[in-house]
């Protein structure tokens, strides 16, 4: 498409789509600055969010500033993700009762590479005038000596000022450093920088954020003589009021490393229905009649979480692709007993053990299994997963015995044509009781 269609496309999309309204009735507006809606809705304009390379991958929280710059960019306006190599040296205070561990250098340029990669999952940063860019604050901020710093942008902004921020004033009690107290001064410079050098006008985040970015506004006003605006959306946290994103095995992680897909389709799947109704809007594209036809189904017949399946496949695919998403329909399938032995032998060694996490296991050498393993002896003496040989015979007499979930009888010589992932062979006693052999 020719530049000046491009142009003229991005600009039809604006005038057809009213970004804060699509944002307000899916519930994502906490505040806004006067006069944003009117300049969204008048021409193309940039905006930007933070993300702190704390880490080496992104996790759910992070899901919802992505999903605002998402919206964003499908409205016709061109979305910045900005990495803060500079920023996340310092450690933001915002939301936290106690000073942070800094990073060294190497680790933070390593954790802003990897953030990178997974942006580029959810933003276009190869099409139209608005393509999405990254940017990383140490790129600017690198060669800004301290000196400069106090005098070109510190005499802006008072202490009173600074003093007066939530994030600020929740730690005087228990402690804040300088470092942490500068926090917002950088954040702001990054605004007034991309404003001065990008044209950007907008800066989205949590509504832990809004002192931050309020900052950046000021600077853009007093330094810049400019206008500038902000936009929060809630915090998101469960109907039980706990911390969204938190499950007993801890944070859930979008690299598949640290947290499996299995794992990750498994905690949208688990959601209850007071939390579903939010997070269908937060975090798929449905449209409002999708959604309200979807809630219509489930209130129909709540048992069948057709919410909580929308948002897993929506969300699941999203992140890592429709195969890993396919293997963790598949896995979970196989959790609630709707699998064959392909399916089992489908799925990646991380799925299997996610699956069957706290599983009892047992070794046996592969090379036995080369000649074969006789069922009874598997179950009872080299697995110790049944008691005793009678006890095998009698269970497989009764049907009640399976080898990677399909039933076997008493003849029945195991192999290593049996392995899954070249590893494991799982046995099942009934419906509920599992046992994993580990060759090895």
């Amino acid at each position: 498409m020719p530049a000046a269609d491009k142009g003229r496309s991005n600009q039809n999309k604006i005038m057809n789509k009213n970004v804060i309204e699509e944002l307000r009735w899916r519930g994502m507006v906490q505040d806004i600055m006067p006069g944003l809606e009117e300049q969204l809705l008048k021409e193309m304009t940039t905006g930007y969010v933070g993300f702190d390379p704390t880490s080496d991958s992104l996790h759910v929280g992070n899901l919802l500033p992505i999903m605002l710059l998402k919206h964003f960019q499908l409205g016709g306006h061109k979305p910045l993700a900005l990495v803060g190599g500079a920023t996340g040296m310092v450690g933001d205070p915002s939301g936290k009762s106690a000073e942070r561990n800094l990073l060294d250098e190497a680790t933070l340029n390593h954790n802003v590479e990897s953030v990178k990669a997974q942006l580029r999952r959810f933003l276009d940063f190869e099409n139209g005038d608005n393509k999405a860019e990254l940017v990383n604050n140490y790129d600017w901020m690198k060669e800004f000596s301290f000196l400069s710093f106090i005098r070109d942008v510190g005499k802006h902004i008072t202490v009173n000022y600074m003093m007066a921020k939530d994030s600020v004033k929740k730690r005087i009690e228990t402690g804040i450093s300088f470092t942490e107290f500068s926090y917002q001064l950088l954040q702001g410079y990054d605004f007034l920088h991309l404003y001065r050098e990008k044209n950007c006008r907008v800066q989205f985040g949590g509504s832990d954020q809004w002192g931050n970015i309020t900052t950046g506004t000021e600077l853009v006003r007093r330094i810049a003589g400019g206008e500038a605006y902000a936009f929060t959306c809630p915090l998101l946290t469960k109907a039980d009021g706990g911390k969204f994103g938190k499950t007993e095995s801890g944070t859930v992680w979008l690299d598949a490393n640290k947290t499996s897909p299995f794992e990750f389709y498994q905690f949208w799947l688990n959601a209850t229905d007071a939390d579903a109704v939010k997070l269908v809007r937060f975090y798929t594209l449905k449209s409002k009649e999708e959604i309200e036809a979807l809630e219509k189904e489930h209130n129909e017949a709540p048992h069948l979480r057709t919410l909580q399946k929308a948002i897993a496949e929506e969300v699941t695919e999203r992140v890592h692709g429709k195969g890993a998403l396919q293997a963790a329909i598949a896995a979970s399938n196989i959790l609630f007993g709707k699998s064959t032995s392909e399916d089992l032998k489908s799925l990646s060694e991380a799925d299997f053990l996610s699956v069957f996490k706290g599983v009892p296991q047992a070794t046996v050498a592969k090379s036995d299994l080369q000649g074969g393993i006789g069922i009874i002896d598997l179950l009872s003496a080299r697995s110790g997963f049944l008691s005793s040989n009678s006890e095998a015979r009698r269970e497989l007499k009764a049907n009640a015995i399976s080898l990677n979930k399909e039933k076997v009888g008493e003849d029945t010589l195991v192999t290593t044509a049996h392995l899954i992932n070249e590893k494991y062979i799982l046995l099942g006693k009934g419906k509920k009781s599992n046992f994993i052999v580990v060759a090895e």
